[in-house]
């Protein structure tokens, strides 16, 4: 593994946010060395296509160099912004994730395909020499689980038991079991705990896990510590943050199918001038299960906590970044307010100053990880004899 979990955020690699904050991803797990490749292409990244064609191109140099998990990041960079109909993302996911796998340490043999509704999901069990207790873990809107593998390998070498999987809508369970997400997150979390007859966990959500980590704590005792690594309350909120006033208002008074009707037409319309709309739209109908525009902003109406929080009852931890352009900040006081039953909430905001404070900590990730396990390496040790 030549990932050494780089350190370090700058607002100044591309002009676009959206695509600068890609940059900074993915130099957060290849290091400096990873973005020289990128260095002297930057200048020629002017469109999604030119984009997509360029991280292929510096893929395929990477491997003829010797250099497999940069190959890996690099092809990445470039499937993340395919849709599901180019017929370039399937092949090339197909390639980058065994070289993700294959460069991570982690053996074939960790993974356990577990039975959930109809379908498969895959889950990676990472296994120390002592254990100090088990974290599970799972991502977001749009991540796979192996791009993980450099930080859950680290978790696993600081003496944890990992148990990471793609629930429905994720990944491998979304390609190739063809699930969709679902809100009801309690129930791929009891399989996977289930499958490993796993008690005592710590469960972590990152993104958009933020959001379905509260909504299967509130339903599933054997959780007894919950991280969101990123908190995120509200999807729909999420989803609308950016859209021009007149969409948003669309959006939100799309309550009967004229109104509906007319927020389909808008946005498509919107679609053919924002290569970025285009994208988040067409992935959230693969993801969602969706046909329509209307429909994804009905159906990311259902993802938000605030009818479970009151019923989660274990320990909090809630992360959140000072400048997030995903999630906006309020969120995070949102959803401490709505842990009444909580044993304890932590709440943690990183900075700037901490080059922290994009969505997930993506510029420190050292810093997230650390806090993470001794915050639940407090909450885990046996309570001290008295007398």
């Amino acid at each position: 593994m030549t990932s050494i979990l780089h350190v370090g955020w700058s607002d100044a690699l591309h002009p676009d946010p959206s695509l600068n904050f890609q940059l900074n991803r993915w130099t957060a797990y290849g290091g400096a060395r990873w973005f020289e490749d990128v260095r002297p292409v930057v200048p020629k990244l002017t469109s999604y296509d030119a984009w997509k064609e360029i991280f292929v191109a510096l893929g395929e140099q990477a491997l003829a160099d010797g250099r497999p998990f940069h190959a890996a990041l690099h092809f990445r960079s470039a499937e993340f912004f395919m849709t599901v109909d180019d017929s370039r993302k399937r092949p090339l996911r197909a390639r980058l994730l065994p070289l993700l796998r294959a460069e991570s340490g982690v053996p074939e043999t960790a993974r356990r395909w577990v039975p959930f509704e109809g379908a498969r999901l895959p889950a990676w069990h990472l296994v120390p020499p002592r254990s100090k207790g088990t974290f599970v873990v799972f991502g977001g809107f749009d991540s796979y689980i192996e791009e993980f593998f450099p930080f859950l390998t680290r978790m696993r070498d600081d003496g944890w038991t990992i148990v990471a999987f793609e629930g429905p809508g994720q990944g491998t369970a979304l390609e190739e079991s063809k699930t969709v997400l679902t809100p009801d997150w309690h129930r791929p979390v009891a399989a996977i705990l289930d499958a490993f007859g796993l008690d005592d966990v710590t469960l972590v959500g990152i993104s958009l896990g933020g959001c379905l980590v509260m909504r299967a704590a509130a339903f599933e005792p054997r959780v007894r510590r919950v991280i969101a690594w990123d908190i995120l309350t509200d999807l729909y909120a999420c989803f609308t943050l950016t859209l021009p006033p007149a969409l948003r208002s669309l959006a939100d008074n799309a309550t009967n199918a004229d109104a509906a009707g007319k927020l389909d037409l808008a946005i498509r319309d919107a679609q053919t001038r924002s290569p970025l709309l285009d994208w988040v739209m067409k992935q959230a109908y693969h993801v969602l299960g969706c046909k329509s525009p209307s429909e994804v902003f009905a159906r990311a109406r259902n993802f938000h906590t605030r009818d479970v929080s009151q019923g989660v009852q274990q320990d909090v931890l809630l992360m959140a970044g000072a400048q997030d352009h995903y999630v906006p900040l309020d969120q995070l006081f949102e959803q401490a307010r709505m842990l009444p039953a909580a044993r304890s909430t932590t709440m943690r905001i990183f900075t700037k100053e901490e080059y922290a404070q994009m969505h997930c900590q993506l510029g420190n990730f050292p810093l997230a990880l650390d806090l993470m396990e001794s915050w639940a390496e407090e909450r885990t040790r046996p309570p001290r004899a008295v007398g």
